[in-house]
């Protein structure tokens, strides 16, 4: 049986050395053939240089080059996309991860029954700082989306193949890969895992991906909830905007008729002129969005549903 390791690098050359005997020596003496796949994601240093080397002394390592970077959600699509095994295993190439994990996610893979196991940096050694931001979207992703999962931002995960084939990566998506897969109905486990200090090289989080992250789980919370039917939320939105701009405007209807008050010089007629108009423009844009769902579904044999197995 094959498995599969897929590590998005950028910008790394010092860690790749260790992090390959490492791993040659946690899969050493598992039962299983292995391939090893580098993403190298735009890297500016000697990165590629190192893994070239390192492929020619081991022809179980495919190296996969950017010629940008692109990120790291695009770096693990592309590695899905070249894995041939039943498995699939990805971490990070800053040695954070420990490839000493590697053997118990194969082994709870086998004898659970799940789909994807996430790991759990339990105990994790980053700055407090990172923690704390951590925490915070650990904690708005699980209200989102109702995942369960302690750590999902955590790149150590083992797959079974087929959950890796039709999935869309981009942005910041990545992090939500086991809220993406628990939707389809996937099973989703977590194991809690060794986490080490950075040693060498530079961490690539900051600001900008935590705010692109966030604008990413709104999409995903969306795509969750309304993907098949748009017109719901935005229909929704759309007839209290409606009906809120109908009552101010029958109130003040009335005001005008009957008490001779004017509107020219009031405000509220035009809040309610504008709630009427944009409750309007939200149920267009809903059975506009409601049209594109039926021709995104409707092109290439798409489906809005998973089948599990077929018994005759």
């Amino acid at each position: 049986m094959l498995i599969s390791l897929v590590i998005p690098v950028y910008n790394e050359e010092e860690n790749l050395n260790p992090l390959y005997e490492e791993i040659k020596e946690a899969i050493h003496l598992l039962a299983f053939d292995f391939e090893i796949i580098f993403v190298d994601d735009g890297s500016t240093d000697s990165t590629y240089k190192r893994l070239f080397e390192l492929s020619k002394k081991d022809p179980r390592i495919t190296i996969i080059k950017f010629r940008s970077n692109f990120g790291q959600s695009a770096a693990l699509k592309a590695g899905f996309d070249r894995s041939k095994g039943k498995y699939i295993i990805t971490m990070d190439a800053d040695l954070q991860n420990d490839p000493k994990d590697i053997p118990a996610l194969l082994n709870e893979m086998e004898s659970e029954d799940y789909d994807v196991i996430s790991g759990w940096r339990y105990n994790r050694h980053d700055p407090f700082s990172k923690k704390l931001v951590s925490k915070f979207a650990n904690f708005l992703r699980n209200k989102f989306t109702n995942e369960k999962i302690h750590d999902s931002g955590c790149t150590l995960k083992i797959y079974k193949q087929e959950c890796t084939q039709d999935l869309d990566l981009y942005g910041e998506l990545h992090r939500y890969i086991p809220a993406l897969l628990a939707w389809k109905g996937y099973k989703v486990g977590e194991l809690k895992t060794n986490h080490r200090e950075r040693l060498h090289g530079h961490s690539k989080y900051n600001w900008r991906r935590l705010i692109k992250g966030f604008l990413d789980l709104l999409v995903i919370t969306f795509w969750q909830r309304y993907s098949v039917r748009p017109i719901h939320i935005f229909g929704s939105i759309g007839i209290v905007l409606g009906f809120l701009g109908g009552i101010v405007a029958l109130y003040l209807g009335i005001l005008r008729l009957f008490f001779g008050g004017g509107l020219s010089d009031r405000p509220l007629f035009t809040a309610s002129i504008m709630l009427l108009v944009i409750g309007v423009q939200f149920l267009t844009m809903g059975i506009l969005a409601d049209i594109m769902v039926k021709v995104y579904y409707g092109q290439n044999g798409r489906r809005n549903y998973l089948v599990e197995r077929i018994i005759e």
